[in-house]
């Protein structure tokens, strides 16, 4: 038996409960987002690649019929603190009801460096402002299952850890390196010093189809996607050294923002 350290709670009056205590999504971001703070990760598989990650749990929270996952999880971490309550109580301190058995509070990593990240890079998926975690969570489950070497996200983009985030990725977040990037001006230096390419999926007059581009793609290509709502900022367009479209039918004129990720990517790496 590997954990050492289980706690049967019969309340939510507990220290230890302080990290998942009535906290929303966007009150834990405010909390605890610093470097050095922590992230939620949710269900067996996705405790288990942010482990396999190198990421340290902080502590594991569960029902009793699920504490033999616990066991499995914590193999090389036996001192974690284990918190086990009944099902009503878990959603009374959580806000909702979990159905993946399993939730853990994990130490967050340190940022990377996002030059770091472009040295060995020859694709990567840029998401700009987007707010929505499930299309950020999707967008990297994309990048991961399609073969882009990383993800990089913009200074307001949604955070990649928050727990839908995660959840939603499969946890491929914890995969797939990924980093913030500065506000354009110094992001477009930085994509240029490490020879990049970089291309803007939008509605312009002078955009081409992204098949077309993909034929004659450059050895480095930074793909860069806008928010839901109206897409690519000023700013960034203004970066891109090419425009792509993807063409669309029936008076359609764009797709949601995780399904145009796969349909770029599987263009630029599959050379449809």
């Amino acid at each position: 038996m590997h954990i050492i350290s289980v706690t049967e709670l019969d309340s939510s009056q507990h220290p230890g409960l302080d990290d998942y205590l009535n906290l929303t999504d966007v009150a834990l971001r405010k909390k605890l987002e610093p470097a050095g703070g922590l992230y939620l990760a949710e269900s067996e598989k996705v405790i288990a690649r942010a482990i396999a990650a190198g990421h340290r749990p902080r502590s594991l929270l569960t029902q009793p019929k699920f504490l033999e996952q616990a066991e499995r999880l914590l193999a090389k971490w036996p001192e974690t603190p284990v918190y086990v309550a009944a099902e009503e109580l878990l959603t009374e301190l959580t806000g909702y009801r979990m159905h993946r058995g399993v939730i853990a509070a994990m130490h967050r990593p340190e940022p990377t460096d996002p030059g770091e990240l472009l040295q060995n890079a020859h694709t990567v998926l840029v998401l700009e402002n987007i707010v929505d975690h499930t299309n950020v969570g999707a967008a990297f489950r994309n990048a991961a299952a399609l073969g882009a070497d990383a993800v990089l996200v913009s200074e307001e983009c949604a955070d990649p850890l928050y727990r839908r985030s995660v959840r939603v990725s499969m946890g491929t977040v914890l995969q797939i390196p990924w980093a913030r990037l500065p506000n354009w001006q110094r992001a477009g230096e930085l994509f240029r010093l490490h020879g990049f390419e970089t291309v803007a999926l939008a509605l312009d007059p002078q955009a081409i189809p992204i098949r077309e581009y993909a034929a004659k793609r450059a050895p480095r290509v930074a793909l860069m996607l806008g928010t839901e709502g109206h897409g690519l900022s000023r700013a960034a367009l203004q970066t891109a050294d090419q425009t792509v479209i993807i063409p669309m039918q029936h008076g359609v004129d764009s797709l949601n923002v995780a399904a145009t990720s796969a349909v770029a990517l599987y263009a630029l790496l599959n050379e449809i």
